[in-house]
């Protein structure tokens, strides 16, 4: 669950659509793959190794760029850049131990609803002006996210606000990145993104250190390796091709999430749970458009 959004070199939609499918294939493994482990191990030491593997990735790429390690490190509003770190490190967490307690259908469904309140923090945070359009595609995706939770209905559950406040905390961290691009390049964004949240983890998560059983070393290692070639794909992806025309594609992400949670952990896809996605989706689609309208 991450953002990037590197300088455009061409506009090859193919190419771009291809490797943003491959990019949710690639995070839905290892979304898959956190669950697997969080549920054996605790939640901050998983998502601590994760950081680690991905703080060498970042710095291995910031090394190899024009200036290397000391031009990423550059920047003109370091707390803005410490605070994405943190903020996406925390989300991650949360996300995570959404997977272990509600599973991978039900947190992708609500997580879904992220672009939307991307868009409705647009205005106060970066004071970008939100039409009626766009409000009406964002209460429409509430909607969609009442039809999941059903507040009200039987016993509600409260761990079922676990994936609302990741998709709350990755919307401000998607508007942080956006803010943050004003005035500092993407290769600097990406090396705070990467280091800040390794330094943080590794603070908390060494603390919660478990012995870790020899199989569950692969699957660690699977993690690593997915969380890379997930972000390597990613940045590939927005390489390739303009954003506005791959990004309604990463709802992919929500499609094989659900598909790994019913096969391999004997999730079930509830009829009130499939119908909110569907609108959420659909919501966010329109609000990814009318984006794409008006630039």
């Amino acid at each position: 669950m991450s953002t990037i959004n590197p300088p455009q070199q061409t506009n090859n939609v193919p190419l771009g659509v291809t490797l943003m499918i491959a990019t949710t294939v690639v995070f839905a493994l290892q979304d898959g793959i956190s669950r697997h482990l969080a549920g054996e191990y605790n939640t901050m030491m998983v998502v601590m190794i994760r950081y680690w593997f991905f703080a060498a990735f970042v710095i291995a790429l910031a090394a190899r760029a024009r200036g290397g390690l000391r031009a990423a490190m550059r920047t003109s509003q370091p707390m803005i850049q410490i605070t994405r770190g943190l903020l996406l490190a925390a989300e991650i967490c949360v996300a995570v131990f959404g997977f272990t307690v509600l599973g991978l259908i039900e947190s992708h469904a609500v997580f879904a609803c992220y672009p939307l309140l991307i868009a409705a923090l647009s205005g106060p945070i970066l004071g970008e002006r939100v039409g009626w359009r766009r409000w009406s595609a964002i209460a429409v995706g509430f909607i969609g996210v009442l039809i999941i939770l059903q507040p009200g209905i039987g016993v509600f559950d409260p761990l079922a606000i676990i994936p609302l406040v990741s998709s709350v905390m990755f919307a401000v961290y998607g508007l942080l990145n956006r803010y943050a691009a004003r005035r500092d390049t993407t290769a600097t964004s990406f090396f705070y993104t990467g280091t800040v949240g390794a330094v943080l983890m590794t603070g908390i998560g060494i603390w919660f250190w478990q012995p870790m059983a020899g199989p569950d070393w692969l699957w660690m290692g699977a993690l690593c390796i997915t969380g890379v070639l997930g972000h390597w794909l990613l940045i590939r992806c927005y390489e390739a091709a303009e954003a506005s025309a791959v990004q309604p594609f990463a709802y992919f992400q929500l499609v094989f999430a659900s598909l790994l949670g019913m096969v391999v952990f004997g999730e079930t896809l509830r009829d009130n749970v499939a119908i909110g996605a569907a609108i959420i989706v659909a919501a966010g689609l329109f609000t990814l458009w009318r984006e794409r309208v008006k630039g």
